[in-house]
């Protein structure tokens, strides 16, 4: 019988067991989902309901680009503890992880499931590998792929591997553009901006902000044209704080990002613009 990708990610969810694993399952039981449970866990397939249960809210994030910066990809892993996290076989899966998204050249964490790793195993037969391997609930969380036409990605990886970024700029790829770059992507991970620049944010955000500003401002005991006036201030700061072209640079203080774009551009000689950023910190997607 023809056994549906949903029932095989369903018995996945309840098991913990590999998608080989559970399709063969289904396949013995006639798609009979509590059978199919039964005759895994005979087998030994099923390695412990108790640890799909468990939360896995420790890991890595890993972000990296090619040798040609015209391509880049940013992971995360997960595990139970940090003391796995750190491990090496750990951060061997997450490399693989990366690698795999460069491969299939995208973030389709399902879809890598059942990709190809470099030993010839499928991602999951590696994941199902470490899960043994470490006695924790292992998971792939999530991951995403880039590729620039027009210009050069740089990575930030804090220490740790708790939080990283990418960052996508248009113009030459020269040494002070990949430097300019670098401290961009950190500058992401520390200052943490929204959006790059002004058009990123919604007018309905706006609006927002102004509101709660003018009401916190009328709170205070300011009259209603003096808290117009503190709101619209405040939305300007809430520019300054959280667009990246605005932000103060971390590693000169007196200067915007955009400053340091233009100086950098000049010496250059190539027009830099940030085109595109992402940044993933550990377990902003659990919601346990």
């Amino acid at each position: 019988m023809d056994i549906s990708l949903d029932l095989v990610k369903k018995l996945r969810e309840k098991t913990g067991a590999g998608i080989a694993d559970c399709k063969k399952a289904l396949m013995e039981s006639d798609g009979d989902i509590e059978k199919a449970i039964e005759y895994l866990r005979k087998k030994g397939a099923a390695t412990s309901q108790k640890r799909s249960d468990r939360v896995a809210k420790e890991g890595l994030i890993y972000a990296r680009v090619n040798e040609a910066r015209n391509e880049a990809a940013i992971v995360e892993v997960n595990c139970e503890t940090d003391f796995v996290a750190k491990s090496d076989t750990f951060n061997e899966l997450a490399k693989t992880a990366v690698e795999a998204v460069f491969a299939a050249k995208s973030g389709d964490v399902n879809a890598l499931l059942g990709a190809a790793a470099a030993n010839g195993s499928t991602i999951q037969q590696v994941i199902d590998g470490t899960t043994a391997s470490v006695g924790e609930k292992v998971e792939f969380k999530r991951a995403a792929f880039f590729s620039s036409a027009d210009g050069f990605f740089c990575d930030y990886n804090h220490l740790g591997n708790k939080v990283a970024s990418l960052i996508e700029i248009t113009g030459k790829v020269t040494d002070e553009g990949v430097t300019l770059g670098n401290d961009l992507a950190m500058q992401i991970v520390a200052m943490k901006p929204i959006t790059i620049d002004r058009s990123g944010v919604s007018a309905e955000m706006i609006e927002k902000e102004k509101e709660i500003y003018k009401i916190q401002a009328i709170n205070e005991g300011k009259p209603e044209n003096i808290a117009d006036r503190i709101a619209t201030n405040k939305v300007e700061k809430f520019y300054e704080e959280n667009c990246l072209v605005e932000q103060e640079f971390v590693k000169e203080s007196g200067k915007t990002v955009n400053d340091v774009i233009k100086t950098v551009s000049g010496l250059a000689g190539s027009e830099y613009k940030v085109k595109a950023m992402v940044r993933y910190q550990l377990g902003e997607t659990i919601s346990a």
